[in-house]
């Protein structure tokens, strides 16, 4: 199970990736250009979020990981990659609010991993 929920969640941090970026990263390189043009672009990089997505969890739930623990996985993922991107990336001052909502979502992991 150990080397499932690596490879799992290793996959996950890539496909969040390019998911922020696709999400996000268009309000910073294609602001001045029409919203059509920034969604057809993030739906492009957004296919490599799914390449990479669509077997990370098939390879969890084959290996076990409950739909429910996948899903807060990812959550979880998709925070840890956001706030370096949020701060680093799209210059967002860092907030208290993310320790908070890192600390809930710590709870969340100890409640759904739990035996």
């Amino acid at each position: 199970m150990n080397a499932v929920l690596w490879k799992t969640a290793g996959l996950l941090v890539i496909s969040n990736l390019f998911m922020t970026y696709a999400w996000y990263g268009h309000l910073k390189h294609l602001n001045g250009r029409h919203w059509l043009i920034a969604a057809l672009i993030s739906w492009g990089i957004a296919l490599f979020e799914y390449l990479v997505q669509v077997p990370a969890n098939r390879i969890g739930f084959q290996g076990n990981l409950s739909l429910a623990q996948l899903k807060i996985m990812q959550e979880v993922i998709t925070l840890l990659v956001f706030l370096p991107f949020a701060v680093f990336f799209m210059k967002q001052p860092i907030k208290l609010d993310y320790l908070w909502a890192t600390l809930c979502m710590v709870g969340a992991v100890y409640f759904i991993f739990r035996k």
